[in-house]
C-alpha cells in the first residue's frame, strides 16, 4: 500500500506548494479534489477536461517532485433534485471520468447522491421504513433515480477503465456496505467503495469487518478517524445535527488518525485490507477540529507511515 492525503487540506497552499511539502514527508500520492465539494483550489475538472495544455502541465508538476495523481474527487450530487445542482455535478462527474482516462488515472470519488421525493426540491435522506410514506419514497429514489442514472455512468466508466468510488456517506443514499453493494448489483460493477471509517465508526459498523464483506468491491480508502463520545451518546444517541464546531457537546466528532481508535484498531484495518487484496492508496483526510491543518496532517503522516503494510504480500510462505 501507498500514502495518499487529499488536497482540501491544503487549502492555504498552491498546489506546488502541497507537492513539495508531501514529497519532503515521504508522501506518494495525492488525491486531488477537483470539483464539487472538495472545491477547485487545486484544479478545475472542466478545464481540465477541455484544455490539454493545462492536462499536461499538470502531469509534468507532479512528475517534477515523483508524485502520482491516485484519484480525482468531484464528491456531488448528480440526482439533486433541482436541476441547476444536478446537472452541475453531472458534468463534473463526465469531465472527471474523461480527464481520468487522459491521465491514467483509475479512480474518480465521488457520492451516490440523494435524490428528493419526487414532489419537493431538496435532497430527502430516509431513514426509517414507517410511516409508509417513506418506504415509498426509498423505492423512487432508488427504483426511478438512482439506479438508471449510475447504469449510465457506470457504462461511461467501464469503458474508459475507471473506477467510481462512492464515499459511503450519510445523508446520501449509499452510506453503509449494503447500500453499496446494492446500488453496485444493480448499475454495474464500475461502481464501488471508498471506504472511509469515520462515517462507518459512528454508525457503530465494525469496520474491519466492513472490509471484508465489501472485498473485491472495496476501491478506495481514505485514513480519517471518528471519536464517539460516550456521555453524550448515551444521552442523545449518534444522530447528531448539532454543528461540527461544537465538538463537547456532540456525540462523535471527526479526528486525525489514531485520535479516535487506537493503533490496534488502525493495525486490524491495515490487516483486512491485505486479505481483501486491497494494495493500493491510503488516503488521509484530515478534517480534526481539535488540531491546524498542519500538526493534524504531520500526526496522521507519522502514524500511517507507522502501521502501513508497505512491501506486497508474498505468495510463499516465507519461514518455511
Amino acid at each position: 500500500m501507498k500514502l495518499a492525503v487529499f488536497s482540501p487540506v491544503f487549502g492555504n497552499k498552491t498546489l506546488e506548494e502541497a507537492l513539495k511539502y508531501l514529497s519532503a514527508k515521504g508522501v506518494e500520492g495525492m488525491e486531488l479534489g477537483a470539483g464539487g465539494y472538495p472545491g477547485k483550489a487545486h484544479a478545475d475538472i472542466l478545464e481540465l477536461k477541455k484544455d490539454a495544455n493545462k492536462r499536461a502541465a499538470l502531469k509534468d508538476l507532479f512528475a517534477e517532485y515523483n508524485m502520482e495523481i491516485c484519484a480525482l474527487s468531484v464528491h456531488g450530487n448528480g440526482v439533486h433534485p433541482q436541476k441547476a445542482a444536478a446537472d452541475a455535478a453531472t458534468a463534473e462527474l463526465e469531465a472527471a471520468i474523461d480527464v481520468a482516462e487522459k491521465l491514467g488515472v483509475k479512480k474518480v470519488i465521488t457520492f451516490s447522491g440523494c435524490p428528493g421525493d419526487g414532489k419537493g426540491d431538496m435532497p430527502n435522506w430516509v431513514t426509517c421504513p414507517w410511516p409508509n410514506e417513506f418506504s415509498d419514497v426509498l423505492r423512487y429514489q432508488w427504483e426511478d433515480v438512482l439506479i438508471p442514472y449510475w447504469k449510465i455512468h457506470a457504462k461511461q466508466a467501464e469503458e474508459a477503465g475507471v473506477q467510481i468510488c462512492f464515499e459511503m456517506h450519510p445523508g446520501f443514499c449509499v452510506y453503509n456496505p449494503e447500500t453499496l453493494l446494492k446500488l453496485r448489483d444493480a448499475a454495474g460493477k464500475a461502481l464501488g467503495a471508498n471506504l472511509d471509517p469515520s462515517h462507518l465508526i459512528w454508525q457503530g459498523i465494525d469496520v474491519p469487518e466492513a472490509i471484508r464483506y465489501l472485498g473485491d468491491a472495496l476501491y478506495y480508502f481514505h485514513a480519517k478517524d471518528t471519536a464517539v463520545d460516550k456521555f453524550n451518546t448515551a444521552k442523545n444517541g449518534v444522530l447528531d445535527t448539532k454543528p461540527y464546531a461544537d465538538e463537547a457537546h456532540r456525540s462523535w466528532i471527526f479526528r486525525t488518525v489514531g485520535y479516535g481508535s487506537d493503533e490496534k484498531f488502525w493495525k486490524d484495518i491495515c490487516t483486512a485490507l491485505r486479505l481483501v487484496g486491497y494494495d493500493y492508496y491510503m488516503s488521509i483526510e484530515h478534517e480534526d477540529s481539535l488540531m491546524t491543518q498542519e500538526e493534524g496532517l504531520e500526526k496522521a503522516i507519522a502514524f500511517m507511515q507507522k502501521i502501513m503494510l508497505k512491501q506486497p504480500k508474498t505468495r510463499e510462505m516465507w519461514w518455511v
